[in-house]
């Protein structure tokens, strides 16, 4: 194994190690999202379903970083779901943030 890779996995396994915390916490403001929306006038229902859809997402992601990390055999492709999960729940949520203002500014 070249020195490249050998640097290359030691950054990949600091990264799964952010990842885990990371989605726990957007699991939590997604919720606190869904709280507050309660709040707003009628309306949103729909974007209730989306964050709540987008927390199991996050909360996939965090699964995938703990069994990375916890497990010693093929953690590569495990790092690349939780990753890639997490940045799908991302995009998810700025997605949603969009239609939340949009949806807002109707009312």
């Amino acid at each position: 194994m070249s020195d490249n890779q050998e640097l290359d996995e030691g950054r990949n396994r600091g990264v799964i190690h952010h990842i885990l915390p990371v989605s726990a916490t957007m699991v939590g403001v997604c919720m606190t999202v869904i709280g507050l929306m309660q709040l707003l006038p009628k309306g949103g229902q729909w974007l209730d379903d989306l964050i709540a859809f987008d927390s199991l997402v996050f909360i996939t992601s965090a699964l995938l970083s703990y069994t990375s990390i916890r497990t010693k055999s093929n953690t590569a492709q495990l790092e690349r779901w939780a990753d890639v999960v997490f940045i799908v729940g991302l995009v998810m949520m700025v997605g949603i943030n969009f239609l939340l203002a949009f949806d807002l500014l109707k009312h």
